[in-house]
């Protein structure tokens, strides 16, 4: 397991549309423990292969207090709800933003060993879904943001 360097904004990477995961190898296994190692060095909520420089359909979510969650190849099959939430990212350091997102998702993807799974996120973990696959057709939050905010959520006056 490593640390990888994050991709950061403006890396034409993080603008293109990841490749769907077709081996359930050794080589994806160690792609997913070191992009959870650099998710928790980094004290993030989600991670995405292309933010690791990786153009394939893998992401890892951890919201507070769940257990992280690998999502190979995932497709969101329906959404519900909508709320304005802020969002900050990984590969856009520095920057934060409220974007309106799905309050609920139902979501199907596989395991690291290529096991079919659907899953319900609300809430929270709702939007790190969203954000997360957003990055695999090479969309950053910034790209639906509704207005930047400071640091402490304020909207920053001009």
């Amino acid at each position: 397991m490593a640390i990888r360097n994050i991709v950061k904004r403006g890396d034409p990477t993080l603008t293109k549309h990841s490749r769907e995961v077709t081996e359930f190898d050794v080589r994806l296994h160690t792609l997913l423990d070191d992009m959870l190692d650099t998710l928790h060095k980094s004290r993030g909520v989600g991670i995405a292969a292309p933010q690791v420089g990786v153009l394939r359909r893998a992401v890892i979510i951890e919201p507070p207090d769940q257990a992280p969650l690998e999502l190979i190849n995932p497709e969101i099959l329906s959404v519900e709800g909508e709320e304005e939430g802020q969002e900050g990212c990984l590969s856009v350091p520095g920057v934060w933003g409220v974007v309106k997102r799905p309050t609920k998702v139902t979501c199907r993807a596989q395991d690291r060993n290529g096991k079919r799974f659907t899953f319900t996120a609300t809430g929270y973990p709702a939007r790190i879904v969203c954000h997360e696959t957003d990055h695999l057709d090479g969309v950053l939050f910034t790209d639906k943001v509704e207005y930047f905010v400071d640091e402490d959520g304020e909207k920053p006056r001009k």
